[in-house]
């Protein structure tokens, strides 16, 4: 653990038990981030930052506010942390509001998640801005003169936290993380201007692909908009692309928080332990991915990190219950939030996959939309490639899908064999069947 920081978070929580604070928890973070974007084959945006942040969780007299400070000079953080234990005693009693049971600090992994990259310190200017230069360029020379514009950008940070509290939890992670970004828009038909990206986040260099193939897939999927319209309202078979799964599936896992829950904001509040999708529809929460974007020991209560099923074959098996909500709520806490999401992955290529749905469509992309937590609800705007045996025959746009969740996922029928590792979501493609897709 960083000792100036660790010592900083110790005195905090000291001077707060002093200023009047019954409990309370201490948060410091540190971190460096660069980034540099090219434009128009010339540097666009060149930045350097380095923060440190403090912020302090104060619960006195059954009150409870969380303020922060940039300042971390000792006089500085005294005279905040008073200022903060006094102006939260003036705050609305909350019952609810205290620190975990220590019991549920119990049972972390000591083990290495690997989550900083050794080499990021020798990653220089110059390799930073070889990175975006041949991004770029790949992605101009394969969008040639359909591409009107094109953008590469790349971020590198590195990140250190120590959280403490006062009943005991001590906790310290840092990690590395690497993005990289290619955008085109291109000249469509008349006045249209077809637009899409490419991206890859992860928390090691040699995980990255090479630059080209980021600039090649953002140009590629671009050029795949030209000529999109809408098709007739049909019920057809469709296959979600990897890295859109996460919006699809952040409408249901909203109504899996306690907050939804406590709130009567949930479709799911009554379904553990009932079906609510297809025997396809499993999903794990795993925090112990080695250099996994979700990966942690601990989570934001302090609570030991554990692996779990939210959903197994279609049955609801759990719901992410922090400590503020298990109060509430009353029930058991799990935890507050997701870390690495996974579907498991099926055995064959979307391509392999095409080939039997005979016709269907390939959605790369969402436009708008929204989804009710309460109801399930959802109606979500697409974007994608129609197929028939197997090949793309037209692109497609300003289409829609809506319907419900608790019967988006009943039409679950198989998952691809291309995980997307890119994200803390790490889902294959999904197909699902009888899918009402609404156009003309």
């Amino acid at each position: 653990m960083n000792k100036e920081l660790y010592n900083i978070a110790s005195w905090s929580i000291k001077t707060a038990k002093s200023s009047g604070a019954d409990e309370c928890r201490v948060r410091i973070d540190n971190q460096r981030l660069v980034e540099t974007s090219y434009r128009n084959q010339k540097p666009e945006n060149i930045k350097e930052a380095s923060t440190r942040g403090l912020g302090v969780e104060v619960y006195a007299n059954g009150r409870y506010s969380v303020q922060t400070t940039s300042d971390l000079r000792k006089t500085a953080v005294k005279d905040f942390i008073s200022n903060a234990v006094s102006t939260t005693k003036l705050l609305a009693k909350d019952p609810y509001r205290n620190l975990p049971d220590p019991k549920y600090y119990q049972g972390r992994e000591d083990k290495d998640l690997e989550l900083v990259d050794p080499e990021h310190k020798n990653f220089g200017p110059k390799d930073r801005h070889e990175m975006v230069k041949e991004i770029e360029q790949a992605c101009l020379e394969k969008g040639g003169d359909k591409a009107i514009s094109v953008t590469a950008e790349q971020q590198d940070s590195y990140a250190e936290e120590v959280l403490l509290s006062s009943n005991g939890f001590q906790g310290h992670r840092e990690a590395t993380v690497y993005v990289a970004v290619a955008s085109m828009t291109a000249k469509g038909d008349g006045a249209r201007r077809p637009s899409d990206y490419s991206f890859v986040v992860c928390t090691h260099r040699k995980e990255m692909p090479e630059p080209e193939h980021i600039g090649r897939e953002a140009a590629k999927r671009t050029l795949n908009l030209l000529g999109a319209k809408k098709i007739k309202t049909e019920t057809l078979p469709i296959i979600l692309e990897n890295r859109q799964v996460s919006r699809f599936l952040g409408g249901f896992l909203a109504a899996m928080y306690g907050s939804s829950i406590q709130q009567k904001r949930s479709f799911l509040s009554n379904k553990k332990g009932k079906r609510v999708g297809s025997s396809h529809f499993t999903l794990k929460d795993d925090p112990f991915i080695k250099g996994g974007l979700g990966s942690r020991l601990y989570d934001g209560d302090g609570f030991a990190a554990k692996k779990r099923t939210m959903t197994d074959g279609g049955m609801l098996k759990d719901f992410y219950i922090g400590w503020y909500y298990s109060q509430k709520l009353g029930w058991e806490p799990t935890t507050g939030g997701p870390s690495n999401l996974v579907i498991p992955s099926g055995k064959r290529s979307v391509k392999e996959i095409m080939k039997d749905l005979g016709r269907g469509i390939f959605i790369t992309g969402f436009i708008g939309g929204n989804s009710n937590s309460t109801t399930g609800d959802a109606s979500i705007g697409i974007i994608g490639q129609l197929f028939e045996n197997g090949e793309p025959v037209q692109a497609v746009s300003e289409m829609n899908i809506a319907g419900n969740h608790l019967k988006f996922w009943q039409r679950l029928v198989e998952t691809a064999n291309d995980p997307w590792i890119y994200s803390s979501y790490r889902t294959p493609s999904l197909v699902f069947e009888d899918m009402v897709v609404s156009g003309l």
